[in-house]
């Protein structure tokens, strides 16, 4: 079985993973991590199909995508940590309809909800990356947040491997539907955003008149 004629992201991934194996697989899937724009719904289903081949092993692929997705959270959430509350909040103070309250507010939730947040964040296009900044921003235990990425990235990449050695060849289908997830969850950030914007906006020219 011959490798997929593919060039972009995907030809890049399959070099890196036969030249160097299973553990081109963990660093594609790490340096997804720091750079959002690498979609893991690519990666590790080509990861799954060169496993399907016999150019890897089915275990290494799931194992040494697993170790590359904490690899990079860890190193996401270390930004986080070197970033520490202090600069956060000055940042925030020099945004444009970004107040300090927000900083609190936000610090508040990630305390009640930080746990499953990174758990299921892990399973989440675009926020895999990000979660691990907020963690290391909270310094949320280091172990606990290693330990929750390690099974939430486990899942994922299982499930993600898995399906792009049984496809074979046809791997790509997964990407195509799970980019109409990305597409969504994308368009429901911006909405967010947007959201966010016009209730700021609104709230200053309330506290405009009032003044």
């Amino acid at each position: 079985m011959s490798s997929p004629n593919v060039d972009g992201i995907a030809g890049w991934a399959i070099n890196l993973m036969e030249t160097l194996g299973a553990p081109g697989a963990g660093l594609a899937i790490a340096l997804e991590n720091l750079f959002p724009p690498l979609p893991s719904e690519v990666i590790l289903p080509l990861a799954g199909f060169t496993a399907s081949k016999g150019d890897m092993g089915l275990f290494d692929a799931v194992l040494w995508t697993t170790i590359g997705s904490v690899v990079g959270a860890l190193a996401l959430y270390a930004v986080g940590a070197l970033l520490g509350r202090e600069r956060v909040v000055f940042i925030a103070s020099k945004l444009p309809l970004v107040s300090v309250s927000d900083i609190e507010k936000t610090e508040a939730w990630f305390a009640r909800h930080g746990r499953k947040t990174v758990f299921f964040g892990r399973m989440i296009p675009i926020f895999r990356s990000l979660i691990s900044i907020p963690a290391g921003v909270e310094r949320m235990p280091v172990m606990i947040f290693t330990l929750l990425t390690t099974l939430g990235s486990l899942i994922w990449n299982t499930a993600f491997v898995m399906a792009g050695y049984l496809l074979g060849e046809q791997w790509d289908l997964v990407e195509r539907y799970m980019g109409v997830v990305s597409k969504a969850v994308l368009a429901i950030v911006i909405l967010a955003v947007v959201v966010f914007i016009v209730v700021r906006l609104s709230d200053r020219r309330k506290g405009k008149h009032h003044a």
